[in-house]
């Protein structure tokens, strides 16, 4: 008997299994097409394409073992048609090789398995089976591994526990080889594309990412990684929503209507153990609840259809999520800008949403949206953050909308919507979000009564000295002494403009700012005791100041022997970078050419 094997068969490893199986195949006819397929995928670091390689290696030894005869037939595929492998393109040319050649067709794909036999092509079809677990990784899991880590010239490592109590230790003492690992490479594709509990999520450029059953596999290698590696993890733990420390009324927040709710937490914190179990509840509070991955590796009951991007798009998806009319969908996980804008189409749209988003802490999560979607949407897309840290619901914060005087400004014409962070347990508001000039403020609020904080002065004493400079021309300082009142330090000579005739622009500005502000000369401010000499060094293009790590972010005053240059920001490093052809820079080298000390204040 002779069989032509379509990419399935060999990519999936079951043409040797088969041969070895039946004594009455003789001979193996390889499309040129499903070797320029494979090819193709080998290039762009298909894991598929190098273990279909493999597989016809494997054939050519039996074939020089005189076990079988391997023949190659049939013309090599366009380009057009290699691309076009996905619409059937590649399949199209196997049934014809089948047809003309008198062989029998074998496949693992459905769809080329019923074309073929409409068209009175004889088939051998083999179908998805139920594998155990991947040998190489499941016998490292114990009961207590989170995930397994194989690399290339270092020893296997398991990350043991449960979240908020991990840890890293070596399970093997022999160093992982390439051989090896590209062996345990191929058996994971094999077992994921025979199971019908596994699928391939990703596979291009050096990166393959498959689930197979709970577990979420990512195989790493040149040139996408610099060694090839091998990550498996899975769920250590299923949590029941009751068994964490959450509130009967938060539990009732979530289902009395559609919420927006959004979980955060950093990596490994316990994020999506808890997106599972809310959506547990959620189903077993009488919602349809569906969910939204990429990879899909939530641990759902059944009844709970797990959806990834559609050709690509995670746009698409929610098409199809909206005419599904789910309650509620659980998204994991939101990072990037297309992933909150699809989070807050749906729930504008009525659905209820719960994402799971990476954030060091619980407002985090709300600057990650800010930007994202518009700021007074930002209560109805989402009300509710949940942070998670060491496998426990650490913080939960109620975010509503009002319009009201910031806490730290007095005057009643400066009120503008607030959107206010509260804490959901004891209804405190810890953060204050709102537009200030041009710039979104996330503003802590303190307890103390009547405290009022520094860094909103900051802030406001910067709009003060831009404000201010349009109508001075020189340098201008602005010290904040309360809610209420200012000083601002300009050039002697720039005063009585300033002030204007008879102090009619002063006090126009003082309206307009809603503070009153007491103009003085700058001679009057006394920098000596407070300026330090920095260290400076020079790259190609630029003037390097070191400030201090601990001055980042903070805007400071740059002086040569007491006299003021400029003012500029220091960076995240602690450092200024001032470029040389610029005014700045050449004022600081000409100080530092007349051996003058350059001073911060």
């Amino acid at each position: 008997m002779k069989v032509v094997p379509d990419t399935s068969v060999i990519v999936d490893g079951r043409v040797t299994n088969l041969v070895t199986e039946d004594e009455d195949i003789v001979e193996i006819i390889v499309p040129e097409a499903v070797v320029a397929e494979l090819e193709a995928q080998a290039n762009m670091g298909q894991e598929t394409g190098a273990s279909g390689l493999e597989e016809l290696g494997v054939l050519r030894n039996m074939h020089e073992r005189e076990e079988i005869k391997l023949t190659f037939k049939g013309e090599r595929p366009s380009l057009n048609q290699i691309k076009m492998a996905e619409e059937g393109e590649i399949d199209a040319l196997v049934r014809e090789m089948a047809k003309d050649e008198e062989a029998v067709l074998v496949t693992s794909d459905s769809v080329q398995a019923k074309i073929a036999r409409a068209k009175g092509i004889a088939i051998h079809y083999l179908p998805p089976e139920p594998e155990g677990d991947v040998k190489w990784i499941s016998e490292y899991f114990e009961e207590d591994v989170m995930s397994v880590h194989l690399r290339v010239g270092t020893r296997p490592r398991a990350k043991r526990g449960t979240p908020g109590d991990l840890r890293i230790d070596v399970i093997d003492e022999n160093v992982s080889e390439e051989r090896e690992l590209r062996q345990v490479a191929h058996e994971i594709v094999e077992r994921t594309r025979r199971s019908p509990e596994g699928f391939i999520e990703l596979d291009r450029g050096g990166a393959t990412v498959v689930q197979l059953r709970d577990m979420r596999i990512v195989i790493a290698r040149p040139p996408f990684s610099d060694g090839f590696e091998i990550t498996a993890a899975r769920p250590v733990a299923k949590i029941p929503l009751d068994s964490y420390r959450m509130s009967e009324a938060l539990k009732e927040r979530v289902t009395e209507k559609k919420r927006g709710v959004m979980l955060a937490g950093s990596p490994g914190a316990g994020k999506s153990t808890l997106a599972q179990a809310v959506a547990e509840y959620l189903l077993e509070s009488k919602f349809v609840v569906k969910t939204m991955e990429k990879p899909r590796d939530l641990q759902v009951p059944d009844d709970i259809t797990q959806y990834t991007d559609l050709d690509g798009s995670l746009e698409n998806t929610a098409d199809v999520l909206l005419l599904v009319r789910p309650d509620y969908t659980v998204f994991d996980e939101v990072r990037k800008t297309p992933d909150f804008k699809v989070f807050a189409d749906m729930r504008l749209a009525g659905v209820g949403m719960v994402g799971v988003t990476h954030a060091n802490r619980g407002i985090d999560a709300l600057q990650r949206l800010i930007g994202r979607v518009e700021l007074g949407m930002v209560p109805q897309v989402v009300d509710t953050i949940i942070f998670v840290e060491n496998g426990e619901v650490s913080k939960v914060y109620d975010i509503t909308f009002t319009v009201k005087v910031p806490a730290g400004m007095v005057e009643k014409d400066l009120a503008r919507p607030v959107i206010e962070v509260k804490d959901f347990e004891d209804g405190k508001t810890e953060y204050e979000v709102y537009s200030y000039g041009e710039q979104v403020v996330v503003m802590p609020v303190k307890d103390t009564a009547g405290s009022v904080q520094e860094p909103l002065w900051e802030m406001a004493a910067r709009f003060i000295e831009e404000d201010i400079g349009r109508y001075v021309h020189g340098r201008v300082v602005c010290e904040v002494n309360s809610s209420d009142s200012v000083t601002v330090y300009v050039p002697d000579h720039q005063i009585p403009g300033i002030l204007g005739s008879g102090g009619k622009r002063i006090k126009s500005i003082e309206e307009d700012l809603g503070v009153h502000i007491d103009v003085r000369a700058l001679d009057e401010r006394e920098h000596s005791s407070e300026l330090r000499g920095v260290d400076t060094s020079e790259e190609p293009d630029k003037i390097v100041l070191q400030i201090g790590p601990w001055m980042s972010g903070k805007t400071v005053d740059l002086f040569a022997d007491g006299e003021y240059l400029t003012t500029a920001t220091v960076g995240g490093d602690g450092s200024i970078k001032i470029r040389k052809n610029t005014q700045a820079g050449d004022m600081i080298m000409d100080a530092l050419a007349r051996g003058r000390n350059i001073q911060v204040g």
